[in-house]
């Protein structure tokens, strides 16, 4: 009895019901002739109240299953799938209310639709977190009506389901099809002429128009008595990093992700590109302390292991030790290696501070300092001034946006590629670079 004094709940067309009964007794005070009227019509609506019941609560009615992927990917759309079951001989009216996980802050889902008798039915919603982590779904419950629709009958399912969210394994593999194309005509990717080559012999062949003269053996031309040619492959299994910093200065959000959030995302996605190319992936994360170090390698099970690293790291609002992080490349990482630093700076002042570590970092390794366009600044420099604290505001936000074009200069200037970028276009833009650095040979 218990049971079903819980599952069981009344709909508006019951309330509705019950206060115009009530409103025509009250006008029975002055009209004798009603109350009668209003007294059957009362009889009639407890009658039919108790066989709506009695009809919800006599068979099992609805079954209901929620369908997770195996784990969300952080900043993407993410299918939830309903399978649901009628198992009345008659067709119901179903309201389903999803707990969602408390990091959605979403309190009015709800949906209504109907189920023919016996039918089943597939409903599917799409969640976007913003966070990694581990999300927790409480319970799947429906609200079943008879065609009566006076009494609800709630029945529950699925409490406490568990989803891991990931950095962008989506946006990895959307990545990974782009720059795989022998045709790049999507737009962020470009094509980029290879000056020079690797050192790695690979055979000597006749010479033929188009190649290079510089690559002419003329020893083996004196030999064979025309010209041969040294002919070079590409270098493979070359270590590859993403050091990604997790101090304070990575909690600024954009759009709903943090640039911590964003670094991560590109991390994996370009890492799987380079493994595709052949070449060793590692990564690092790093602030006040050095945590999460992976050691480059070509194993295909090493995008896994840096997506395992990756998808709890958060940002611990300490200030960055790029002087640690110099010691432990130094002392980790001692074949000459490409080195990608998710970072930021807001102003050349704190860069400066940094150099003489990203200098020394430098000399040993080709490394790609990344940061980030404040685009709120942006937005902020388009806008029209329509007074003198506005103007103020955007003489400012100038200043601002031309200090991180300087920021550039100063690292191309002490020979450090430099990639300064919207948040957004992050993943587009480090593997831009990346292609751009193994067609010219530079690692």
């Amino acid at each position: 009895m218990f049971k079903l004094l819980k599952a069981l709940y009344f709909s508006k067309r019951f309330f509705g019901s019950l206060i115009a009964i009530s409103t025509l007794f009250f006008i029975s005070y002055w009209f004798n002739w009603v109350f009668s009227i209003v007294a059957i019509l009362f009889y009639i609506f407890i009658l039919f109240v108790l066989v709506d019941i009695v009809v919800l609560f006599r068979l099992p009615g609805v079954t209901a299953d929620r369908v997770l992927p195996d784990k969300f990917s952080n900043g993407d759309d993410n299918v939830v799938e309903l399978d649901l079951d009628n198992l009345y001989a008659f067709k119901i009216s179903l309201q389903i209310i999803d707990e969602i996980p408390i990091q959605f802050q979403k309190r009015d889902f709800l949906v209504e639709l109907q189920l023919n008798a016996k039918q089943s039915k597939r409903y599917e919603y799409l969640l976007q977190p913003v966070r990694r982590g581990e999300y927790y779904f409480g319970a799947l419950n429906c609200y079943a009506m008879s065609p009566l629709r006076l009494a609800k009958r709630r029945f529950k399912f699925k409490d406490q389901q568990m989803v891991k969210v990931f950095p962008s394994f989506i946006q990895m593999k959307k990545y990974d099809f782009l720059a795989l194309e022998t045709k790049s005509r999507t737009f962020g990717f470009k094509k980029t002429r290879r000056i020079g080559h690797s050192m790695e012999f690979e055979q000597i062949k006749e010479y033929v128009k188009g190649d290079d003269v510089r690559d002419i053996n003329w020893k083996s031309t004196a030999k064979h008595n025309r010209l041969m040619i040294n002919q070079f492959q590409d270098e493979t299994s070359q270590p590859i990093y993403s050091i990604i910093d997790k101090g304070r200065v990575m909690k600024m959000p954009f759009e709903g992700l943090s640039l911590l959030d964003y670094a991560i995302n590109s991390a994996l996605a370009f890492s799987n590109i380079a493994l595709k190319k052949n070449d060793k992936v590692g990564m690092l994360t790093f602030s006040n302390t050095i945590d999460n170090f992976r050691k480059a390698q070509a194993k295909r099970a090493q995008i896994n292991v840096i997506s395992e690293s990756l998808y709890n790291v958060k940002t611990d609002y300490k200030v960055s030790d790029f002087g640690l992080l110099y010691a432990h490349i130094k002392r980790k990482i001692t074949q000459r290696s490409l080195l990608f630093l998710f970072s930021n700076f807001e102003h050349n002042s704190a860069l400066k501070r940094q150099l003489p570590y990203l200098k020394s970092i430098a000399k040993y390794h080709v490394l790609v300092v990344i940061f980030f366009e404040n685009t709120e600044l942006d937005d902020l420099i388009q806008s029209h001034s329509e007074d003198l604290q506005s103007i103020y505001q955007k003489t400012i936000a100038t200043d601002f946006a031309y200090s991180k074009r300087l920021m550039v200069r100063e690292l191309q200037k002490n020979g450090i590629q430099a990639i300064l970028t919207k948040p957004k276009d992050l993943s587009i833009n480090t593997i831009n670079k990346y292609l751009e650095i193994k067609a010219r040979g530079l690692i």
